[in-house]
């Protein structure tokens, strides 16, 4: 079996992800090839992997420089239309753009099955049969897997020897550069900046005053919030699914709720009604989705948008990027506008999470929890450890959360974990570590182990 692996290059490495995705590949099979976008310079980063005896093709030239979600996936389609392959690999997403577009993109300019957020994949005869974040999912070859973070990639053998990389300029691949690198991207980043939201003033406790002061928290009646959103709204907007209905009325007072249809269906749609702007709830499902119908309608799409703007006429989009620290202020130019949007999930009044720090004592922290009735919450630390299963991870990767009170224990406090918990009313982080990041992001702070 002919396996292809789509890796990309992400701050002078290569993507955990994409790894994960190779792992896989090289268990499968002998016949893999690595496909990956990016400098020249990217040739010394990639040529290790050949001792693990893939072959590597890095397509790179200069007009694909600054090529957005939907030009990486035009140029790499382009390129993987002229090989041989029975099963295409990548990653979930990237960690510098987070986006997960690039592999439903890709699967859909291809016209192959997709299947997303594997955990396992096995090959019976003409068949891909796959543990998912959604369950178990069957596919016939040709197909496109995106692939979690789940596998360590090998070693290789000290009698191995190095191979080459093969280099292939646009001269060879003949794409269209109207639809390459910044010109052909229809996303713009119009600014960037250091990522400051949800910082709040710590005030710091002993354990003995913990618990009174939680008591008073559960008992105190919730404030009424309102949309934080007062500038200019749009005349019309889609809502694919209700999740994302309140996000879309911020912007619009004419908000049109669709089901959620098949990609097809809803593309079908949209060509009729050719709406201005499509507003997709950043689950799983929408994040499978919405890059399918954004590849099948040619436009842009802004994934995991944390805030949302609009003059009347343009949608403004903030997204966290490069792993949450930074802001990135995004405009589409081509309609319809779409975004993928993080929406507060139901949630318990109260949740309790744990982080790496607690992963020797797990039953300390769901006795703590049950003291109050809490949800179990967890960082992707824990969750990577294997102790804790990923629908309780919360942050950049997981889930938005919006409880009453949440009480983070043996959490750093990386940003992707931070994003995701702004919407709590009260934030309280036990942490032995007094320089923790997390106690900027907390109303009460507790100096200690659980």
């Amino acid at each position: 079996m002919k396996i292809l692996v789509c890796m990309k290059v992400a701050r002078g490495e290569v993507n955990p992800f994409d790894e994960s995705a190779l792992e896989i590949a090289l268990q499968l099979s002998n016949d893999v090839t690595i496909v990956s976008m990016g400098p020249d310079s990217n040739e010394k980063i990639l040529l290790p992997l050949t001792r693990l005896g893939a072959k590597v093709v890095l397509i790179s030239d200069s007009c694909f420089a600054g090529s957005d979600t939907l030009a990486t996936s035009y140029i790499l389609s382009t390129a993987i239309k002229q090989m041989d392959y029975d099963l295409i690999l990548c990653g979930r997403q990237s960690i510098d753009g987070d986006t997960a577009q690039v592999g439903p993109m890709l699967s859909q300019m291809l016209n192959v099955s997709l299947i997303t957020n594997a955990l396992k994949i096995e090959v019976n005869g003409n068949e891909i049969i796959s543990d998912t974040r959604c369950g178990e999912e069957r596919v016939k070859l040709p197909a496109l897997v995106t692939v979690e973070r789940g596998y360590v990639l090998r070693f290789p053998s000290i009698f191995s020897k190095l191979g080459g990389v093969k280099i292939v300029a646009n001269d060879v691949l003949n794409c269209d550069t109207q639809r390459c690198g910044l010109i052909g991207s229809p996303t713009k980043v119009l600014s960037a900046f250091e990522n400051e939201r949800g910082k709040r003033k710590c005030k710091f406790i002993s354990m003995d005053e913990l618990y009174p002061i939680i008591d008073e928290l559960m008992n105190k009646e919730d404030a009424v919030i309102e949309n934080e959103y007062k500038g200019i709204k749009l005349e019309s907007v889609w809502a694919i699914g209700e999740e994302v209905l309140e996000k879309a009325k911020e912007i619009s007072e004419n908000v049109i709720l669709l089901e959620k249809l098949t990609p097809q269906a809803i593309y079908e749609k949209a060509m009729i009604d050719k709406p201005d702007v499509i507003l997709w709830n950043a689950d799983l499902w929408g994040r499978r989705n919405a890059p399918i119908v954004a590849a099948m309608l040619n436009t842009g799409l802004c994934a995991d948008c944390t805030m949302l703007e609009t003059d009347g006429e343009s949608l403004i989009m903030y997204r966290p990027a490069q792993g949450g620290n930074i802001t990135a202020k995004i405009k589409c130019v081509t309609k319809p506008q779409m975004a993928t949007v993080r929406t507060k999930t139901q949630s318990s009044d109260i949740i309790v999470s744990g982080g790496k720090g607690v992963v020797d004592s797990l039953e300390k922290l769901y006795e703590f929890a049950d003291k109050f009735g809490a949800e179990i919450g967890a960082s992707r630390g824990l969750v990577d450890t294997g102790r804790i299963s990923y629908d309780k991870q919360i942050g950049l990767t997981g889930k938005t959360v919006c409880p009453k009170i949440y009480i983070a224990i043996g959490i750093s406090g990386a940003i992707h974990h931070t994003c995701a918990i702004e919407g709590a009313t009260t934030v309280i982080a036990i942490n032995p570590d007094k320089n923790a990041r997390i106690f900027e992001y907390a109303d009460y702070g507790v100096i200690d182990k659980l």
